[in-house]
């Protein structure tokens, strides 16, 4: 749950569970609020329909801001241009990363047809990406890679490099992407994994941000709480001395 730059919040939902999502909860925009971005108005009495909400007045139900999504995890905005960028956990093979711009609903990101820009072959699916919103990134499930866990576009003060990078990771493997976008396509993506000056292994769970537009990763393995900054700068240099 997070409110976006236009002030209405968003709430990002699974498909139910169930392998495959079997009742393809995630396609259906009728009377079905799973496997969804829903957007309301607090400000306003109930049911907090905005108006502008893509399926206001038309087929569809009135809370739904996108759809396709299998679980959401987890989806952030920039704090500089309002885009979202939502992180939606695969079934077995792909995780992906998508890109919407600010104001831009009514997406469908095609779960469950497309897992990532790949076609599951499911039966009621044919293998056509057609007015499909696919990931601007994605990865398969080798090397020990399972689950993704979304982070935020960089817009702090302690990391000069990866200033208005995204960056996200992934929860079995601790590896940490980031890459550049210019709108459409990513760019110069790095894998941080060995740069990171965290001791032993890691189950990144979620990433935050504070007001300052600076990251933080969240590990439930360890209970611990790590800020990203670049490399040895600041409070890290004693560490840095003394891990080269």
């Amino acid at each position: 749950i997070q409110f976006g730059a236009d002030g209405m919040l968003y709430i990002g939902t699974g498909d139910g569970g169930s392998a495959n999502d079997p009742g393809n909860r995630s396609q259906d925009i009728t009377n079905q609020l799973l496997g969804k971005m829903l957007r309301l108005d607090v400000d306003i009495p109930a049911p907090y329909i905005p108006s502008d909400n893509p399926f206001v007045g038309v087929l569809g139900d009135d809370q739904i801001w996108s759809y396709g999504l299998r679980n959401p995890w987890r989806f952030s905005f920039d704090r500089d241009t309002g885009d979202m960028w939502i992180a939606d956990v695969g079934q077995g093979a792909r995780e992906e990363v998508h890109f919407e711009p600010a104001g831009q609903g009514g997406n469908n990101y095609g779960w469950r047809c497309m897992e990532g820009s790949v076609c599951t072959g499911l039966s009621g699916c044919t293998c056509n990406s057609a007015g499909l919103e696919l990931p601007v990134d994605e990865y398969g499930h080798g090397g020990g890679n399972c689950s993704i866990t979304g982070g935020y576009r960089y817009r702090g003060s302690e990391s000069t490099f990866m200033q208005g990078r995204y960056i996200y990771a992934d929860f079995c493997s601790d590896r940490v992407w980031s890459f550049a976008f210019d709108g459409t396509n990513i760019s110069n993506k790095i894998e941080h994994e060995a740069d990171l000056a965290i001791p032993g292994t890691v189950s990144i769970t979620s990433f935050g941000e504070d007001a300052n537009g600076d990251v933080y990763i969240v590990d439930s393995s360890g209970g611990q709480i790590y800020k990203i900054v670049d490399e040895c700068a600041g409070s890290q240099t004693n560490y840095c001395t003394a891990n080269p």
